[in-house]
Order: C-alpha cells, then structure tokens, then sequence
C-alpha cells in the first residue's frame, strides 16, 4: 500500500540581531564623565570668589590675549606657580583675628586638661580590667578624680600587704602593680607627687625611727620602682611621708586601708601652687618686698648713746721690721676661730 502523505519540511532562520554588543557601556561611561565634569563645574563656581570668577570669564572670552589674571591659569587653586606677587588670584582681605582674654584662655586650657585626666582615669580602669596580673588586686587599686588631679590609690588589705612589717621593703606583687600602672601614667606629660601612709599603730622597731620615717621611706621605695619601669625622673615632683596623720579611715586608726601609697597625677594649678611653695624668695623680690616696708622701719632709730670713733687702720709692718713689731701686728688681727693657726692662749684670753 502506497503512503500518500506529505513529506513537511521546517527551516528555521536564524537572525544575528539578538546581542548589541558593549557599545553601551562607552556611551555611559562618556555620560558619567560629562556629569563629573559638571559637578566639578559647578563646585568651583560655588567655591570660587569673585575675582577668580571673573578671571575665569576673562580667559574664556579671550584665551589667547589674556592677561589679567596674573597667572597662566585659569583656576588657580593655590598650587600653581604665581607670576606677578602683587596680584595673586587668591588675594583676601585679612581678616582680624579675636582678641580672646587671658581668663577665656586659662579656663580653655583647664578644660582641656581635665578632659586628658578623664581619659587616663579611663584608660587605667581599662588597664586593670584587661591586665591579669592587676585583675587579682583591683580592690587595692583606687582611682578617683581630685582638685589636684588623678589620684590613685594603692592600699593595704588585712591579708596582702604592700611591704614588710615595719619595711620600707615592697612586697613583689606591689612592684607588680606598679610596674603595670606606669606606662599609662607616663603617657601623660605631667608631673606627679607619690606620699605614703601608715596606719594609727607607733612604730616601736628601733630608736629615733618611727612612722613619719617610715611613711617616707615606702614613699621613695615606690618612687624607686617607678623609675625602674621607665617612668621619667623629671616628671616626679615630691616624694613625701605623711605617717598617721591623714588617715583614710578616721574612725578606725588601725583599719589596713590606712596603709597606702597616693600618687597623685598633678594639673597645672596644682603643679604650680607647689612649685611657688618650695621655690626660694629671690634677693630682687626680697629687696621688693622691703621697699613696700614703711620708713620708719628700713631706717633705724638714732641711738642717745654718744658714737664711737672707728678704729684707725691697722698697717701691716715691713718684712724687715722688728719681730716684735710683727707680733703685735698679728695680735691686733681679727679673731678667726676657723683658722688652725690661731694660738690657744688667745681663745682662752677674756
């Protein structure tokens, strides 16, 4: 049986018309470029001044034949070479600085450093949070802010003292805590005051010794370390002992806490107040000082006593001359008790 059905044939054309290629992304790169250059266009027109604006309108007219603006360029921002000083494109006028007053000035100044005394407060409780070794005696270590600056506190503990009974001799986890405070205390340029403290208990250990003494000792024993870590010489201001006389609890003489070591990170006003304490009275202000005095007291009151001639000068004699001559010369001498050649029978002489 013959198969009569059509034979269909499908062709399926193919157009190449699908993909455009990258010619987009060149027209959109030109696109981002001309809006940069128009905010750039439009940020120089926002930030120029009027004289560079109208140098700018001046080169546009006239490329070629420009020559007001002084300088081949431009948009001078400041970087470009200037050819004519007299006439720079970023002449201003000067504008008149504030006259700020000397209190403005000190209170600026104090603000400024209790801000930097706030961070190292911070820093060391950062410090002793993080710090394994200063983790164990955190509650020894007090920190707080004071009128003279950044106090901290190293106390005693009923179970861990800082030194030996009796000792100025510090216990090695002291030197520990100390060790581990001083850098952060050393970032600070400033000078600092270390004092010590005993408790309400006499100390009886030897003869002529006692807390007072012993206060100043633990002091400069601290002070030692201090050194020993890095911390700078010329930053320590006083080193001073304060024996039982400050306690820190007052209504428990002997409580350990009493036992302490302060160091005190000073402000200037502080730092100041003590300098003008211990410097010595200079012979110009002495001389001030007493010409504020009344007249009655730079000049003393005459004497009714009738005056006494001065004694004539005594001449030395020759080196020829008699010997007795020459003795008497040296018995009329001033007595000089320093001299070891001064005879005996003299000193004894009424």
């Amino acid at each position: 049986m013959d198969n009569n059905q059509p034979i269909i044939v499908k062709r399926i054309s193919r157009k190449a018309a699908g993909h455009h290629g990258g010619s987009w992304k060149i027209a959109f790169a030109d696109f981002a470029t001309a809006m940069m250059a128009f905010f750039l266009v439009m940020w120089l027109m926002v930030s120029a001044t009027p004289e560079q604006l109208q140098s700018i309108s001046g080169y546009f007219n006239d490329p070629i034949g420009f020559t007001e603006g002084g300088s081949p360029f431009a948009i001078d921002l400041g970087g470009s070479p200037t050819l004519a000083p007299q006439r720079t494109l970023n002449e201003r006028d000067e504008v008149p600085m504030p006259q700020i007053d000397a209190e403005t000035i000190e209170a600026l100044a104090e603000s400024i450093e209790q801000a930097q005394l706030d961070l190292l407060l911070q820093e060391l409780q950062n410090k002793i949070d993080v710090d394994p070794v200063l983790q164990r005696f955190k509650d020894q270590i007090l920190l707080e802010i004071t009128v003279d600056g950044l106090r901290i506190q190293i106390v005693d503990a009923e179970n861990r003292p800082m030194f030996a009974s009796g000792s100025p001799r510090l216990q090695p986890y002291f030197e520990e805590i100390l060790l581990g405070l001083s850098d952060v205390i050393s970032r600070v340029p400033k000078k600092i005051s270390i004092s010590g403290h005993t408790d309400g208990q006499p100390f009886l250990g030897r003869s002529g010794y006692g807390n007072w003494e012993l206060s100043t000792e633990r002091a400069n024993a601290a002070r030692r370390t201090l050194l020993v870590a890095g911390y700078p010489e010329s930053q320590v201001a006083r080193v001073v002992g304060y024996a039982d006389s400050a306690l820190f609890d007052r209504r428990d003489p002997l409580n350990p806490v009493n036992r302490r070591i302060d160091i005190v990170v000073l402000n200037k006003r502080a730092e100041d107040q003590m300098l003008d304490a211990v410097s010595p009275v200079s012979e110009n202000t002495a001389a001030d000082e007493a010409s504020e005095l009344p007249a009655s007291t730079l000049v003393p009151p005459l004497s009714t006593a009738p005056a006494v001639p001065a004694a004539p000068a005594q001449i030395a004699p020759p080196d020829n001359a008699p010997a007795a001559a020459q003795g008497a010369a040296r018995d009329n001498r001033p007595l000089n008790l320093f001299e070891s050649e001064v005879p005996l029978q003299r000193l004894r002489e009424p």
